[in-house]
């Protein structure tokens, strides 16, 4: 029971730092509500998944290459350009009812797989993370205790997710128009501000 609790408690803090997926499902949430916002972490969640499978087959060391980590910051740096510049745009419509339509679910579970998978922060992080937890539970239980205590870690990660979204879903309903562009702006310039991190690491990347 103590090693399930531990696991539970290891998905909630791995999902808490504020990152890009926390930065953009704040942001969809509060423009879009609670569903929207969920999408995005559901797509991150993917995205850990994939990760996870990487990590479990041995697989992941490809993506750690010189030449994959400099694509993949040039990537994100991207995306997170993109999707910042577009919330800080946006700010301004939230006053209208009609901007809630105007993205599907699948490009807000999209958002958060791409934001996701393209982060070569991600792949050290669950590298250093879960590698590290994977190795010791395998030392110490059989294959199934491993998957049985990862789908555990994914629970935590999905009850993060909920919260998150239920936080943004709360903004949008009682803050005033000017309180939500003020915190889709501020989103939006998280956003960009990894994206241009991101960027400078492929920077230094190509030309060191």
């Amino acid at each position: 029971m103590y090693v399930m609790l531990s696991f539970l408690l290891l998905g909630l803090s791995l999902s808490a730092p504020i990152g890009p997926i926390n930065a953009a499902m704040l942001d969809r949430g509060i423009k879009r509500g609670f569903v929207h916002a969920w999408m995005v972490g559901i797509g991150g969640m993917l995205a850990d998944v994939i990760m996870i499978v990487l990590i479990y087959f041995g697989l992941v060391h490809f993506l750690t290459t010189p030449f994959m980590k400099t694509f993949l910051w040039l990537f994100g740096c991207f995306i997170l350009l993109y999707t910042g510049i577009e919330s800080v745009v946006g700010a301004g419509k939230l006053k209208t009812e009609g901007y809630k339509s105007e993205e599907t679910l699948a490009k807000s579970f999209f958002t958060g797989l791409i934001m996701s998978i393209s982060s070569p922060l991600s792949i050290l992080f669950w590298i250093g993370i879960y590698g590290s937890v994977l190795a010791e539970t395998i030392a110490k239980y059989d294959r199934n205790h491993v998957l049985l205590y990862t789908g555990i870690m994914f629970v935590g990660i999905i009850l993060w997710d909920l919260i998150m979204a239920s936080l943004a879903s709360v903004f949008r309903r009682f803050l005033t128009p000017r309180g939500l562009s003020v915190i889709s702006i501020v989103s939006g310039l998280s956003l960009i501000g990894f994206g241009l991190h991101f960027g400078l690491k492929a920077f230094h990347a190509l030309f060191n």
